[in-house]
């Protein structure tokens, strides 16, 4: 017998959480926004008894206020429960907001005085549920387009298959790290084919570039060492019915090195697991 889903979506004001619920409902999940805690109980008893098909697969939009008392109540039910997690830099929410002239929700609630202060608050606010999330999605540098792939990938419902998938991102130390990953690997260490002229304009997306990474003996020892370290703790993942494992890969600028190792790892992992992967940096698309 197929297990009920509950999605618990849940994250920074900004950072997406309507946009994800959106994409939800597309896919053809039962989406409720703000659902009132006094009456979970209900909601509880109608994902249990499942009188109502709509309830096989549920969304819920939930505030850090009543998150413990949505995660605690599923918890208790025989469900697959997963919390997606939407955060953003402090930097890319201040943009947005001013950006679209919005008031901040704790602003018009009189929780905060000023925007900057709003969103500490929902950081402070939010650190705990980001610890426990199943799934997080950083928003910072994606597009609606980049969102929407991504929550079709973890959520599209065809086959309902639950098990370990994995992201591997290619980027840039320059920009940042992607606050999304779970492991992040530095292979500035790497030789660097910026310094050869010829290879300065391309990507690890352009052969020659990724030939020159992958060929060089210290990436090769590289590889041995680092299949060994993941594969090691995909085990461990799957052992903890874990649903996404999220994998940097970051060298300076995110065009050369870590495109190229991205691109072969998700060559040679696409073969056992349900993998993608992101150039957050690069312009082109590896073939």
């Amino acid at each position: 017998m197929t297990q009920n889903k509950v999605i618990l979506v849940s994250g920074l004001s900004g950072a997406g959480k309507t946009s994800s619920m959106a994409v939800l409902e597309d896919l053809g999940y039962h989406c409720i926004d703000r659902f009132p805690a006094m009456l979970l109980e209900h909601l509880v008893d109608e994902v249990n008894e499942l009188k109502d098909a709509r309830f096989s697969n549920l969304a819920l939009s939930v505030s850090a206020t009543d998150f413990n008392a949505f995660y605690h109540a599923f918890k208790a039910v025989d469900c697959e429960l997963i919390v997606l997690f939407l955060d953003a830099s402090k930097e890319q929410l201040l943009l947005r907001y001013k950006y679209n002239r919005r008031n901040h929700p704790l602003i018009v609630a009189n929780l905060a005085n000023s925007l900057e202060e709003a969103i500490d608050y929902e950081i402070d606010e939010f650190s705990l549920i980001k610890s426990n999330a199943t799934i997080i999605i950083d928003t910072t540098f994606l597009s609606q387009q980049k969102l929407s792939s991504r929550i079709e990938r973890f959520f599209k419902m065809e086959g309902k298959d639950s098990s370990l998938s994995i992201s591997f991102i290619s980027f840039g130390y320059r920009k940042g790290l992607p606050m999304d990953a779970d492991l992040v690997i530095d292979v500035r260490f790497l030789t660097n084919p910026y310094w050869e002229d010829s290879l300065r304009s391309k990507s690890g997306n352009d052969p020659e570039v990724y030939n020159f990474v992958l060929n060089d003996p210290r990436t090769q020892e590289f590889i041995v060492q680092f299949e060994a370290y993941l594969n090691y703790t995909l085990g461990l993942y799957k052992e903890q019915s874990k649903h996404h494992l999220t994998v940097a890969i970051g060298c300076t600028g995110g065009q050369h090195r870590s495109v190229s190792i991205t691109n072969y790892l998700f060559d040679t992992y696409r073969k056992e697991y349900t993998v993608y992967k992101d150039h957050r940096d690069a312009v082109e698309e590896y073939v």
